[in-house]
């Protein structure tokens, strides 16, 4: 695969989660993960979105964690829904690499909310809502559940042997560090070349 601009990479945050009893593995912005092995997939989500796929036949499954640049993603030509195409893809591909038959994929997704004033005003979260599931359909990835928009930051807990996915809103929480976060991955996007070859595993 060759790839020029884009941001995702391997999740490389791995830790014991004493609490679940189960290794873990942290999603940041702009990264994804897959796994043939009973572990946990983390992420905290705030405009960003993150897509749960797994195919139930295999006990294959990832977590991405993904925000659209500027740009229009239900426009199939431009640069926001490549990215956000290429966010799902990526995904795909690890997946299929681990044994996961496409035609067996599920989805679950969360995140989208508006979090962020400054991009509030660009509805990124809604954005990024909108591309997710309009690439579902046209897909023909089964959604089997969802949580998108609010206004409030998620954390959420991902078993992908099992397909459990636990989600707590964080209502009460300093969002500073979420917002920080997104905000740095935003500005990544806007100075990235996305524009660039990109050969996927079909």
């Amino acid at each position: 695969m060759t790839v020029h601009g884009f941001e995702e990479v391997l999740a490389p945050n791995h830790y014991y989660d004493r609490h679940f009893g189960i290794e873990a593995a942290k999603i940041l912005p702009g990264e994804y993960y897959a796994t043939a092995r009973d572990m946990m997939l983390v992420t905290v989500l705030g405009s960003c979105v993150s897509v749960c796929l797994r195919d139930y036949g295999a006990s294959v499954g990832g977590m991405n964690h993904f925000m659209l640049p500027e740009g229009d993603p239900l426009n199939p030509l431009s640069s926001s829904a490549r990215y956000g195409g290429y966010a799902m893809e990526v995904l795909i591909n690890q997946l299929t690499k681990l044994g996961a038959d496409r035609n067996r994929l599920e989805a679950k997704v969360f995140g989208g909310g508006a979090v962020m004033q400054g991009f509030a005003q660009n509805n990124v979260g809604e954005r990024n809502s909108r591309f997710v599931l309009e690439y579902l359909d046209r897909e023909h990835i089964r959604l089997v559940a969802h949580d998108l928009m609010d206004v409030y930051p998620r954390k959420v807990y991902y078993f992908p042997a099992t397909g459990r996915v636990l989600v707590k809103k964080l209502k009460q929480a300093h969002n500073n560090t979420i917002i920080q976060r997104e905000e740095e991955y935003g500005s990544r996007l806007k100075t990235s070349d996305i524009t660039g070859d990109v050969e996927l595993f079909t």
